[in-house]
């Protein structure tokens, strides 16, 4: 009888083991890659990646992580390999599209109803290609100018004097007279600089320019282009930014910024958690020391001066990644709920219905005002025109800076790249 016990509990045993074995085998991992370098924004990322296994069991979510210029140059290559992860952070616009034509995103359309609930169209209409769906935005994002509202105090200059280009160039020739660093720049990445060119273009030549260039029906050598790099230079000749910031990377120079070592910084929403991470307080400049005001108008431009630049980011599938479980977890993500703790946190402006109520920084709220009263809100130049001329535009806007080309060769090289697309 005995024997027949010590049998049945083994045997009990076994079977349990066996199913706990099978469940184990039957995990489902879901690999997604991000730039994400704000550690606070990642840490409350993986609270959301907790809250998710705990209710999935049977799904784990890994999140990798590689800096921005190490991911622009591998992704091509990591999406045609073996290696490439269920979803990858993406910015929509030209890369996006050419990806999702190429047959390297995977086609979502007919499982997104549960993204489509709880998204407004108007956003997730950033990562369709020709009607079908092949991932979902995150968020909403405006660059504008953050700056320093005592050090601003001290040169003596306010914000709200600063409503045109010159406007803004004697604030800088002013703070600089007042011994004070003007603007924090992240040169070594050359993306930030070209926030300046491309607001600069514009404001000088408006949407129906710049629309006309995405039909070819005009060009981007032209004179209102032209001028956006000689007002860049004008910007340039006062050397406004601190010293040695073509070695700089970007969260380099959001800690100058947040250690008040200059007063301005051209920078995304994100810039709020970022310059707070790199100061050497951890608190950077905040409360209300911390200003925000719009990319000013051009006197004589063509460019409505509501006009915002800034982008709908979100995730894109990779093909033959559009599983089950990959989706489930980006429904999960971008459901109201963590939207709206992501937006109470002031890390997003959210896109989930109903999220938007949660924004708590009046910082936040601002940018929110900025894009919904925007006449042209307009994804990043760099993305929006694809690698190869987005590259481009990156380039010329930090050799304009530099005084290396001329605003003539800037634009010429920039039309060749949109040749050869």
């Amino acid at each position: 009888m005995l024997k027949l016990k010590h049998l049945l509990v083994s045997t009990c045993a076994g079977a349990l083991l066996a199913i706990s074995s099978a469940q184990l085998v039957a995990q489902e991992t879901v690999t997604v890659l991000h730039n994400q370098q704000d550690q606070f924004i990642r840490d409350t990322w993986d609270e959301i990646r907790r809250d998710f296994e705990a209710q999935n069991p049977n799904i784990k979510v890994q999140l990798d992580f590689m800096d921005d210029d190490a991911m622009k140059a591998r992704l091509p290559t990591l999406l045609q390999s073996n290696a490439k992860p269920h979803l990858y952070w993406s910015f929509g616009g030209g890369d996006f599209r050419v990806r999702a034509e190429s047959g390297l995103l995977a086609d979502i359309t007919d499982k997104a109803d549960g993204l489509r609930a709880k998204i407004g169209e108007g956003a997730m209409s950033a990562f369709e290609v020709n009607g079908r769906l092949y991932g979902a935005p995150y968020r909403l994002a405006q660059v504008g100018f953050w700056y320093n509202k005592s050090l601003f105090e001290q040169a003596g200059v306010r914000s709200e004097d600063i409503e045109t280009w010159d406007d803004f160039l004697d604030v800088v020739t002013t703070l600089k007279n007042a011994g004070i660093t003007p603007i924090a720049a992240g040169g070594a990445e050359r993306w930030p600089l070209h926030f300046y060119w491309t607001y600069l273009a514009m404001r000088i030549g408006g949407q129906e320019l710049f629309d006309s260039i995405l039909a070819d029906e005009a060009r981007f050598d032209n004179e209102y282009y032209i001028r956006a790099g000689q007002e860049l230079q004008r910007l340039a000749d006062l050397e406004p930014f601190q010293a040695g910031y073509r070695g700089t990377v970007y969260n380099e120079a959001a800690g100058v910024f947040g250690n008040e070592r200059a007063a301005i910084h051209l920078m995304g929403e994100w810039d709020i958690g970022v310059q707070t991470s790199e100061s050497e307080s951890g608190e950077g400049v905040s409360g209300d020391n911390l200003g925000y005001f719009n990319f000013p108008m051009v006197e004589g431009g063509l460019g409505d001066p509501s006009a915002t630049l800034g982008g709908v980011d979100g995730w894109a599938f990779t093909s033959g990644n559009g599983t089950d479980a990959a989706v489930s977890w980006l429904e999960f993500f971008l459901a109201p709920e963590q939207q709206r703790k992501l937006a109470a946190a002031g890390i997003i402006i959210p896109v989930a219905n109903g999220a938007a109520e949660a924004v708590e920084d009046p910082h936040m709220q601002q940018i929110a005002e900025n894009i919904a009263n925007s006449s042209w809100h307009q994804v990043f130049w760099d993305q929006a025109l694809g690698a190869d001329v987005g590259g481009v535009i990156n380039d010329i806007s930090a050799e304009l800076f530099a005084g290396e080309i001329t605003p003539e060769q800037a634009v010429r090289r920039v039309q060749q790249a949109w040749d050869f697309r």
